[in-house]
């Protein structure tokens, strides 16, 4: 890989260690990099990424997935440092982050090329995700009928407190919870998960990455809210439709030489495909 001759840092100051880890993170960075920026300000500036190799963050998956989009849309590959909880995608420990830090920096890391997610409203509104778009009922919470449509036309519809949409790298997230599939992040696909569904049948669908999917109320009367990457990011009012589909954009995110995404699954949700202990 190409070695990172500028870079950005984006701090999350409220998190235990973050501020002290940036000082010891950007130290190495002046001795490997000709040009260097951070910040602790978010939303970031629109000219903070111009002309830099990389975006390194540090905070936890939500902190990463808050400039997920710009760093998407100006082709940005970003280097995660957890200092949170989980950390899929915040894949560097603190102490693997300050000792590899040198070597990443001169070019020794690999790239996971991650699907970014698209919603649209028939009012006007876009905005993408890395994880996934949640939709809602906006105030009361009230059970919904929400129809599901592709080009074709009528795939199902449920009566349902919400649906989830995700991309592979959101499957570990919302969607897991409310019973989706965990998803490999290098598949080329969009899961639909409904979330409480009034009926004994309930399953995820799988769609291929070519899909554009339609939701709208049924009854035409509820305002629903599409929550992106758990933010309120769109309103869809009565009558109106949202379309999600998977972004011509992706999110670069390095990681170390020997990451295995599966790995992390096992150690980070203390999963095993069975009882066996591996040797």
């Amino acid at each position: 890989m190409h070695a990172i001759e500028s870079i950005a840092f984006f701090i999350n100051q409220t998190k235990s260690g973050a501020p002290e880890l940036a000082e010891e993170l950007i130290a190495i960075a002046k001795k490997e990099c000709r040009s260097i920026k951070d910040t602790s300000k978010y939303p970031l500036e629109p000219d903070f990424l111009k002309d830099v190799s990389a975006c390194c963050v540090i905070g936890g998956d939500g902190t990463l997935l808050g400039v997920a989009e710009a760093c998407a849309n100006q082709s940005v590959p970003v280097i995660g440092v957890n200092r949170g909880g989980l950390g899929f995608l915040t894949t560097f420990s603190g102490e693997e982050a300050a000792r590899l830090f040198p070597q990443v920096l001169k070019g020794e890391y690999c790239i996971t090329e991650r699907s970014m997610l698209q919603a649209s409203s028939t009012g006007g509104g876009a905005t993408t995700a890395l994880n996934d778009a949640v939709i809602k009922e906006i105030r009361s919470g009230d059970i919904l009928n929400l129809e599901v449509c592709n080009e074709a036309g009528w795939i199902t519809d449920y009566l349902c407190d919400g649906i989830i949409f995700t991309t592979p790298t959101g499957s570990t997230a919302y969607n897991l919870s409310a019973g989706g599939p965990l998803i490999d992040p290098s598949a080329k696909v969009l899961a639909m998960t409904p979330i409480c569904p009034h009926t004994l049948s309930n399953r995820s669908i799988i769609f291929d990455s070519g899909a554009k999917l339609t939701v709208k109320d049924v009854s035409q009367s509820k305002t629903l809210q599409v929550i992106l990457d758990g933010a309120n990011r769109l309103t869809i009012n009565p009558g109106e439709s949202v379309t999600l589909e998977l972004s011509p954009e992706k999110l670069s995110l390095i990681h170390q030489k020997d990451f295995n995404h599966f790995e992390v699954v096992r150690t980070k949700l203390k999963w095993s495909g069975s009882h066996k202990q591996r040797s």
